[in-house]
């Protein structure tokens, strides 16, 4: 099935609904299908065939959205560039990609213009004003007719070519066919009929799985989306407010952003039924705060997956975010609070250990996960992840409990080794976290010539806090074993982060580095 179809077939069932909100512009299926149309038809007079790489570089917008179908509806395979990449990735990633055309937007001219002579087989189109160098997607669509046709494509043909952030390595292009959405979406959600099927708040970008995704399973739903350029808190609440939104996606920076807003307690949030959350590991005291400070209308849902496996893998519903009962059945709802839920009908998940067995519940191990949804590849390099049997490694630690939650326990490259003992960060944060003085917390491990590794922690004062490192050494001296006690604590005033919210231990590592580097 062409990805298109996510928006052609709904437009044929309710072509005036209204579907696609950014600014002042608002879209109707119709509206947005001609849209789409004209852009294909203006992708193929740039000259680019069926299976071509276009790529895209700026922030969300329904021009965005669009472009993406236009592609799909030529048969095209689309790039969606991170708009925080330094110079030296961006011309990584397109030039690896072999990307015919190259997509800008305004704020990004001056940066693509600075590497332009690096990227030789890439024409550069502006998606706003340009600086007059580069040909305006404006002015090439008021020329565009309707393109009628649409590509017949194999579903192996790659639809999305999303490069994930190395965290030793350079990008990995991960190959993304048409089937490997259509599976997820069909099975996710149902196709739009005229049923009010509610208003979708959209401030993940859509570079990210997140943000794709949620563009195509909204848009396949008949849930009008509301698109944000990017996220900012005091907008998101606005825009909640404004558009009676019902359904929306947040990371856990993101969430605590909104819980700190002074204008959150003054926000009409009543019309929220939905509010997920994933991305990046959502602290324990977050998510009681948001289940606390939100109306009691609000179902949250975390939800954990990869960029590998076409989004979401597990869920824990709205129902384990409900902390209420008897003592005991509080007592566990609270520890499956620290859970990433149940795996959707169409995942299996296990837990091996390092000579590849499964391992019994409540031992931790290497997260495996089987789907039909799995990514075709990388471009360019080997799936050193894929296992035999269709399953697939996650590079990620945890454990499944006896009712089948499964709780995350770190990346497998984060592991400390100290004098022979796993240890895994996450534990750790966990406990400093529990600190009423701590915000945030990170954890790496340091070499140490007596241990081969030593525990250091980063930590994060909330506002107005103070507490010495020797109190929190005794703070996690009676709540961890001897050999997981952080030796150094270090106080700073942020955690290096990528725009969704996971911790960036190759740059405490490098800061590590640079520091020995000095004192020797």
């Amino acid at each position: 099935m062409n990805t298109v179809n996510f928006v052609t077939i709904p437009g044929s069932i309710v072509p005036n609904q209204e579907i696609l909100v950014f600014g002042q512009e608002r879209l109707t299926y119709q509206a947005l299908n001609e849209l789409i149309a004209k852009l294909s038809f203006t992708f193929k007079q740039l000259g680019l065939r069926q299976r071509d790489v276009i790529a895209i570089l700026d922030t969300n917008s329904h021009l965005y959205v669009a472009s993406y179908y236009a592609a799909a509806k030529a048969g095209l395979t689309f790039l969606p560039l991170n708009y925080r990449a330094k110079d030296a990735e961006l011309e990584y990633m397109v030039n690896t990609a072999n990307a015919r055309i190259l997509l800008t937007g305004d704020r990004y001219v001056e940066l693509i213009n600075r590497i332009a002579s690096k990227l030789p087989g890439t024409q550069l189109v502006a998606m706003g004003q340009g600086d007059g160098r580069m040909p305006r997607l404006a002015t090439l669509l008021e020329k565009a007719e309707v393109d009628e046709t649409e590509a017949e494509v194999e579903d192996e043909d790659v639809s999305v070519l999303m490069y994930t952030s190395g965290t030793t390595s350079l990008p990995k292009g991960v190959m993304l066919s048409f089937r490997d959405f259509t599976a997820y979406v069909t099975a996710n959600v149902e196709m739009a009929d005229g049923t009010d099927r509610g208003v979708f708040l959209v401030c993940a970008p859509f570079y990210h799985i997140a943000g794709t995704t949620a563009m195509m399973t909204n848009l396949w739903t008949g849930r009008k989306m509301v698109v944000m350029p990017q996220f900012e808190p005091k907008l998101w609440l606005e825009l909640v407010e404004r558009e009676r939104v019902t359904h929306a996606f947040v990371v856990p920076t993101m969430m605590k952003q909104l819980l700190d807003d002074p204008t959150f307690t003054s926000t009409d949030l009543s019309s929220l039924t939905n509010l997920a959350y994933g991305g990046a590991p959502m602290p324990l005291a977050v998510i009681r705060r948001a289940i606390d400070m939100f109306p009691k209308s609000v179902g949250f849902v975390n939800a954990y997956g990869q960029t590998e496996t076409t989004s979401s893998l597990t869920v824990l519903g709205p129902d384990d975010h409900r902390i209420e009962g008897s003592p005991a059945e509080v007592e566990l709802k609270l520890k499956r609070l620290n859970s990433i839920g149940k795996p959707l009908p169409d995942v299996e998940i296990r837990v091996r250990d390092e000579a590849n067995n499964f391992l019994p519940p409540g031992q931790v191990g290497e997260i495996i996960i089987r789907t039909p949804r799995i990514m075709k590849g990388y471009a360019g390099r080997e799936d050193d992840a894929a296992l035999a049997e269709g399953w697939r490694a996650t590079g990620d630690l945890g454990w499944i409990d006896e009712d089948g939650y499964v709780f995350f326990a770190g990346r497998k490259d984060d592991m400390i080794i100290r004098g022979g003992e796993n240890i895994a960060p996450a534990e750790i944060e966990a406990v400093l976290m529990s600190h009423p003085a701590v915000d945030e917390a990170a954890v790496i491990g340091v070499p140490s010539v007596e241990w081969g590794q030593t525990v250091k922690a980063f930590v994060v004062l909330r506002p107005g806090q103070q507490v010495s490192a020797d109190s929190l050494r005794e703070f996690c001296r009676t709540r961890l074993a001897s050999f997981k006690r952080p030796e150094e604590i270090v106080f700073i005033e942020a955690l290096p982060k990528n725009p969704l919210g996971k911790i960036l231990r190759k740059e405490l590592h490098a800061r590590e580095q640079e520091q020995a580097q000095t004192q020797h």
